[in-house]
């Protein structure tokens, strides 16, 4: 933990602590000390800041062991990479597939799974006849009447049959939220979805989507996502404060005590404003006092821990493979939920490659993601269990037989939270709660959608409720 005097002591000005030093935190932070009118300090409990963005060396190499891209067609992430100085690049348009029925499958368009050209649906193996056919027959489905909330799965089931849940829905869903559709909020997760269905046929109010866009789906940052944590904290204007470990929160005379650090030696920092950019857990715990609805409601959260396993190969030992990778449905029974050939989908991870193998060999790399919500046996094995079963699913999938010059493997545990029934609900309670606090909001991932540009979205949301009250 570094020392000094708190910030506020001197310039006198409003005093905000970040707790938390994801990404939520550093776009928190970042934001606040724009302006210049609050000293800004944010707090981490480990030894660096990012939360989920991470590089980690392979063979030597940095390269991304947590999120590699965000969302392109929504702002926050792109802006935030930009306004702190890094180039932001787009994935190679390259197809994708679905691991099943003994085979590798072109995914279809879709909309998270959803179907949404039935014509184009005929070279996609696992489907059987009449599961097309009943796709092709939504239309004449009437409108669903969702009262309340409904999970995906129910509502995708009602209007397209299971087989498109089991086969498209559930691996699209693993791969986002390593969730299970059944479980999860159709109006949290797809609120789209929940518009179409309810207006009338999916399939004829999702032709209006257009099939070619200006913008690419989604966007990276050349040398990897987890450079863009240290730039904000570059450009930021603020204090950062790692090893920070805060245990208690409390007001008292219209002020926040923070106790942070050891119970054997604990430190008081006090401030005008707190946001909590803490997972749900920790959150819930530091809010039981001052606001305990939203502590016993953020503490229901349920969270899946996944790990992410990073290969170098050498190039010369690759056959082709298809595409950018492949998805895998959870009926099929595997431990990886799906792999991304990182060097066919990023440039700059190709390029990261070259020359840098053994003896000037060119290195390809390449990661698997195994781990979905409640199935945390998947993960309760040695790191080299994750990797040989890794390396087992890959020969049989693509046919790939090389060994590794290295791999890494990175586990989150807890790393994403589940956005069951009846979330929105829970979210709004949460905000009530926190807002009867003067000066305390809340925001990450398990608010208002676990993208990169979802998070910063839920902390310019919490900015701006605080300039409310």
């Amino acid at each position: 933990m570094t020392s000094g005097p708190e910030p506020g002591q001197v310039s006198g000005r409003p005093r905000l602590v970040v707790v938390g030093g994801g990404i939520a935190g550093l776009a928190t932070a970042y934001a606040a000390a724009r302006d210049g009118s609050r000293e800004v300090l944010l707090l981490e409990a480990i030894d660096r800041v990012g939360g989920k963005l991470r590089l980690a060396e392979v063979a030597g190499v940095p390269v991304d062991v947590g999120a590699e891209a965000m969302l392109n067609r929504r702002p926050e992430g792109v802006d935030l990479a930009r306004a702190v100085g890094l180039e932001v690049v787009h994935p190679a348009v390259a197809e994708s597939n679905v691991w099943a029925a003994g085979g590798l499958h072109r995914l279809p368009r879709t909309l998270m799974g959803v179907p949404l050209d039935p014509d184009a649906l005929g070279g996609f193996g696992p489907l059987r006849a009449d599961d097309v056919a009943r796709i092709r027959a939504e239309p004449d489905l009437p409108a669903s009447v969702v009262e309340g909330d409904v999970s995906v799965g129910e509502l995708v089931e009602e209007r397209f049959g299971r087989a498109v849940v089991d086969l498209l829905v559930e691996p699209l869903l693993g791969g986002v939220y390593a969730g299970h559709a059944d479980l999860i909020s159709a109006r949290a997760a797809l609120p789209q979805l929940v518009d179409y269905a309810t207006r009338g046929s999916v399939l004829e109010h999702a032709a209006s989507i257009p099939t070619t866009y200006d913008a690419p789906v989604f966007a990276g940052i050349p040398g990897g996502m987890g450079l863009l944590p240290d730039a904000v904290v570059a450009a930021g204007g603020f204090e950062v404060r790692t090893g920070a470990v805060v245990r208690e929160l409390a007001r008292a005379d219209g002020r926040f005590r923070l106790t942070v650090g050891s119970a054997a030696d604990p430190e008081t920092v006090t401030a005008d404003q707190v946001v909590l950019a803490t997972p749900a857990a920790p959150t819930a715990r530091l809010l039981a006092d001052l606001a305990p609805e939203a502590a016993r409601e953020l503490a229901a959260v349920e969270s899946a821990s996944v790990a992410v396993v990073t290969f170098a190969f050498s190039a010369a030992q690759v056959d082709e493979l298809p595409g950018s990778g492949f998805l895998v449905p959870p009926s099929e029974g595997r431990a990886i939920k799906a792999s991304t050939f990182s060097f066919a989908k990023w440039a700059w991870t190709r390029a990261a490659g070259v020359g840098r193998g053994p003896s000037g060999a060119d290195l390809l790399f390449l990661r698997t993601s195994l781990g979905r919500h409640r199935e945390e046996a998947t993960l309760q094995v040695p790191d080299e269990e994750l990797v040989r079963v890794s390396l087992a699913e890959l020969a049989e999938a693509v046919g790939l037989r090389a060994t590794p010059v290295d791999v890494h493997v990175q586990r989150w545990g807890g790393g994403l939270p589940q956005y069951a029934l009846g979330h929105l609900d829970r979210i709004a309670r949460v905000r009530e709660s926190v807002a009867s606090v003067p000066g305390l909001a809340v925001c990450g991932a398990a608010y208002d959608g676990v993208g990169i540009p979802a998070v910063i979205g839920s902390a310019e949301r919490a900015l701006a409720g605080l300039g409310e009250r």
